[in-house]
């Protein structure tokens, strides 16, 4: 793996999710390879009442994006048709703006 400094980011996105922060990265080899990097940012309070980040990154390599998003996509579509009820569904269909964000969720597939 490259040095850390080496790394150009081209692409950035950042979804609040309650105490989670999700960030989609793309970015760039300084042989302009692309891969993307999903980082989960989860807000821990420490005992002393101050507040630490715990992270989780994957790192998704081009090769591999069209295989992630199908395999992501079943398992989406395996639980909003298997598992949830009417109710959870239409929820989730339901409109709806982000903070930060210039896209609706009624147009993704989730």
């Amino acid at each position: 793996m490259e040095d850390r400094h080496d790394q150009e980011e081209i692409y950035s996105q950042r979804i609040k999710a309650g105490k989670r922060t999700y960030f989609f990265d793309v970015k760039a080899t300084r042989g302009q390879d692309y891969y993307l990097t999903i980082t989960e940012s989860k807000r821990k309070l420490r005992d002393d009442d101050t507040f630490s980040y715990e992270k989780h990154k994957i790192f998704l390599y081009k090769e591999d994006f069209i295989k992630f998003v199908d395999a992501l996509q079943d398992a989406v579509d395996y639980v909003r048709e298997e598992l949830l009820t009417e109710e959870e569904v239409a929820e989730l269909d339901r409109p709806r703006q982000y903070e930060g964000d210039s896209f609706n969720r009624s147009e993704d597939n989730f």
